[in-house]
């Protein structure tokens, strides 16, 4: 094989690498990205459709690093004193996508992806109460524990749809205890409604508590 194959093989090769770095960032936060995607859509039902992706996240984190980090040395490692000569005599200017501009891009995109579960949150409205004026007596306060919840924005996923409800007060959830507590004016509203509308996001409720 000459030089020449040899360097076209490489430039594919890194193509493949930085394709599978920018796959494999995506697929590793999927789960929380897909929640966001289904509130702009206004699909809420598809909010967990990626959960099941959860556990496998460090491996994809791990793979991301590796490839970028394996293109990124291809990309600074010295050239052999053959590589050398032969690029002087090629004209062709090497292009966008071989560069270490777009490299430099694809890694910051990479970055912003495996930290989204971080900061989903910043894209849900502010969930805020609409219950009005409640007498004590029909204040009602319920936890409730959830599946399939992953990051912050499956959170905010659950509490705007239950901020929906007539009668709604407040509520809180916690995807590392895969919690949830809702507080509403239980004349406005029941505890099936509030069930329903969590598990019409695609979370199941498994059991509830009154509080």
């Amino acid at each position: 094989m000459s030089t020449k194959e040899s360097i076209s093989e490489g430039k594919q090769a890194s193509k493949g690498l930085i394709g599978a770095g920018i796959f494999s960032a995506i697929a590793a936060s999927l789960c929380c990205i897909t929640p966001v995607l289904a509130l702009i859509a206004g699909s809420s039902g598809a909010a967990a459709s990626f959960s099941w992706l959860e556990p496998a996240r460090p491996f994809m984190i791990g793979i991301t690093v590796l490839v970028l980090g394996f293109a990124w040395w291809q990309k600074l490692k010295p050239k052999k004193v053959d590589q050398i000569d032969c690029d002087c005599e090629v004209d062709e200017k090497p292009s966008f996508m071989q560069s270490k501009k777009f490299l430099g891009i694809v890694t910051v995109f990479a970055a912003f992806m495996l930290a989204f579960p971080y900061y989903s949150h910043v894209f849900y409205p502010e969930t805020t109460a609409n219950a009005g004026i409640v007498e004590s007596s029909n204040i009602q306060e319920t936890s409730f524990q959830i599946t399939g919840m992953t990051c912050t924005g499956c959170e905010e996923h659950i509490k705007h749809a239950v901020a929906q409800l007539p009668g709604f007060i407040e509520a809180n959830a916690n995807y590392e205890n895969s919690s949830a507590a809702v507080k509403f004016d239980k004349s406005k509203s029941t505890i099936e409604e509030v069930i329903a509308a969590i598990n019409e996001t695609g979370y199941t409720v498994s059991e509830h508590t009154n509080n």
